[in-house]
This record gives C-alpha cells, sequence and structure tokens, in this order.
C-alpha cells in the first residue's frame, strides 16, 4: 500500500512538471498609482534548464486574451513549432479605456494612456527581466483598442518588441501613415500580424484594409508581413481563429521543413541547399538566441534535394555538419560516403561505408545498408 501512495505521487508532482505553469502576480506601478495584475504562463521545461532564456509574448486584454494565446504558445511549442516562450497578460478589466487614451491632435497617447504606455515599457519589462529568463525575441499582442495601442512601442527608435500581433485594431486614425512609414524604414527585423474580420464594425474594416494595402506595398527585407481577413467570426471570436495564424506565421523558419517547402523552395535553388540548411538554422539563433539542433527531417529534406537534382558535391559538406550534429550515429559517414560514391573515389566511398558500421542507425539508415552499399563497390570495381 505504501508502495502505491508513493507511486501515485511521483505521478502527479511528475505529471504536473511537464505542464505549462501559469501564475498570477500583482506589482506596484509607481506610473499608474496603484497596482495591476498580471497572468503568467512559463514553459513545460522552465524549471529544468536554469541557463535557458525563453521569448515572451506580452498579451493586452489579459483579462480574456491571455487563455487564447497561452494555449497556443503551449500547443505549437509542444510540438516544437515553436520555441518555448512566456507569455504574459495584462489584465484590463474597467481600464481599457483610460489604458489606450490618445490625443486627437496626434493619435499618440496622452495622460492615462501615456501612463500605461510607461508602465509596460518601464515596470512590467523591466519586472519580467529581473525575475525570469526572458530572451530578446519579444512579441505585444492586442485585440481591438489595445491593437491599435502596442503601435506606438513600434514608433520607438529601437524598438522592444520584435513581434506584432494586431487583432481588428480600432487605429487612432494618424496609425494608418505612422505606421507604414516606420515599417518602410525599419533597418531590424519585425514580424508584423495584422487580422480583420468581415464582422467588424465598417471604421474597423476600412481602416484595416488600408493599412495592409500600404503594409504590402512595401518593399523591405526586415519586415515579414502578413494578414488574414476572416469570414465567420465575430469581432470578439476573431482571436481565436487568428491567433494560430499569426503563431504559426511568425515562426515559420523555426518549423521543420515541409513538403511545399522543399518542392517551391529548396527543389529550386541555385546555390547550395546545404547553405541554405545553415542560414535557416543560424537564423534561429539570431531571432530567438537558440542554438537549435538541426532536425532529421531537414537532414533528409536537403538529401533528398541533392539526390532529386543530382548536386552530388553538395554531400560532403552535409555529412560533416551531420556528423557534428549526429556524431554517434550513421548518418555523417554516410552522407561523405555518398560524396566520394557519386564523385568518382569508389575505394574511399566503399572504406567509408564500413567504417559507419560501428556506428547507430538513423532516420532509415541501417548497419545492413551501408555493408550492402560496400559490397555493392567491391563487386563493381574488384577491390
Amino acid at each position: 500500500m505504501k508502495n502505491t501512495v508513493v507511486f501515485f505521487l511521483f505521478m502527479c508532482f511528475g505529471f504536473h512538471s511537464f505542464e505549462a505553469q501559469v501564475k498570477y502576480e500583482s506589482i506596484q506601478s509607481s506610473k499608474l498609482g496603484e497596482d495591476r495584475q498580471l497572468k503568467i504562463q512559463l514553459p513545460r521545461g522552465y524549471n529544468s534548464d536554469n541557463d535557458k532564456s525563453y521569448p515572451l509574448f506580452v498579451v493586452l486584454d489579459g483579462d480574456y486574451m491571455f487563455e487564447a494565446v497561452a494555449g497556443n504558445v503551449d500547443y505549437f511549442s509542444y510540438w516544437e513549432d515553436m520555441p518555448e516562450a512566456i507569455v504574459v497578460g495584462i489584465n484590463q478589466i474597467d481600464k481599457r479605456y483610460d489604458d489606450c487614451l490618445y490625443s486627437e491632435q496626434n493619435s499618440l497617447p496622452i495622460e492615462t494612456g501615456a501612463s500605461f504606455f510607461e508602465f509596460i515599457g518601464m515596470e512590467v519589462i523591466s519586472y519580467l527581466e529581473n525575475n525570469y529568463r526572458i530572451g530578446n525575441f519579444r512579441v505585444a499582442i492586442g485585440h481591438g483598442e489595445t491593437a491599435n495601442f502596442i503601435n506606438y512601442y513600434l514608433l520607438k527608435p529601437n524598438p522592444f518588441f520584435q513581434g506584432y500581433i494586431s487583432l481588428s485594431p480600432e487605429l487612432a486614425p494618424n496609425m494608418i501613415d505612422y505606421i507604414p512609414e516606420i515599417l518602410t524604414k525599419t533597418e531590424s527585423k519585425i514580424f508584423y500580424y495584422l487580422a480583420n474580420t468581415i464582422n467588424d464594425d465598417k471604421s474597423i474594416l476600412d481602416m484595416t484594409t488600408a493599412l495592409h494595402k500600404d503594409i504590402s506595398a512595401i518593399e523591405n527585407k526586415n519586415v515579414q508581413y502578413a494578414f488574414n481577413s476572416f469570414e465567420g467570426p465575430s469581432h470578439y471570436s476573431l482571436p481565436t481563429h487568428a491567433i494560430p495564424k499569426a503563431i504559426e506565421g511568425m515562426f515559420k523558419v523555426f518549423q521543420p521543413i515541409s513538403k511545399k517547402e522543399y518542392k517551391e523552395v529548396i527543389l529550386k535553388l541555385e546555390t547550395s541547399p546545404v547553405v541554405y540548411l545553415q542560414e535557416k538554422y543560424q537564423t534561429i539563433n539570431n531571432l530567438f538566441g537558440i542554438e537549435k539542433q538541426i532536425l532529421i527531417n531537414d537532414f533528409k529534406a536537403i538529401s533528398a534535394a541533392i539526390e532529386k537534382n543530382e548536386t552530388f558535391k553538395y554531400y560532403e559538406e552535409l555529412g560533416k555538419i551531420a556528423r557534428k550534429e549526429y556524431p554517434e550515429t550513421l548518418l555523417g559517414l554516410y552522407y561523405i560516403a555518398r560524396f566520394y560514391e557519386e564523385t568518382g573515389e569508389p575505394k574511399k566511398a566503399m572504406r567509408t561505408y564500413q567504417s559507419a558500421y560501428t556506428l547507430d542507425e538513423i532516420a532509415g539508415i541501417t548497419k545492413d545498408l551501408v555493408l550492402e552499399r560496400a559490397d555493392l563497390i567491391k563487386a563493381d570495381f574488384g577491390f
């Protein structure tokens, strides 16, 4: 009986340790002159690596938007389609109008709106940096009035949000000019997602349609922009439809190479697909501060492209990278052997296949396969 109880407790605590952790905290704000509640979701693996930092999502209208964002972040990160991230919701019950107050003259925050702007930029971010392992990639999310408000951080000379998810924004009049102007000139990487629904008020539809037209015309490689206009959702249900679209697009580079990417991009490359692979993972490191191990799926995609296009010279570099990423497996030596086999050095290919036999099997590359290829070369050339 005692062992049963211990096992049950272990299972409960063990399972809990792999759940995303949600907590509620209040911070005293000198800018607002009051306490403000935060909802904070930490990643499932937050306590397992004390040196790891995480992207940050700051969610306005946290009283109803937090769960929609936190759930999607947890889901996408569980399947490794985005890095694990910290999600922070700022509750604005009965404070939304005051928090988003702006000037009728220049559309910029004034009075309580200016205080709320400083509260997030000077107090919330500082509090999170001091108490949690926040990385450099940060995303702001808003809906309606708060979707307009998040753009004020984009107007700063060095914006501390790199991603903006603006859902059915009730835009201040001048924002229609401010946003395209900033995105045209920005020299830093910015991810901007805009969405509306045909069931929005006419003013929202008109402004977002005009903004979409202007941003779409921008030619700036530093801006990754996406837009969706939904037919079914109401204004209030839009976030549940748009948030997964926004997250999926924003973290596309983090995801495994897809069939579409393979067919439409990699197979059509005029340069090395191996360089493409290296740049993909360097971008992940640059954006999110994560040294992500190259996925087996991505090695297989690049290998398939090499075979399809018969550009076997690229196998040598691919093999070197694979040996570094998966040193205990057959992967790297198999690719190097294919390089030798297809570039006129059959004896080196045979010996490389043979030497790989002691390594672990991986991704359909078996010990029987490498020995079979070695035997075929030996038979063909009489070694």
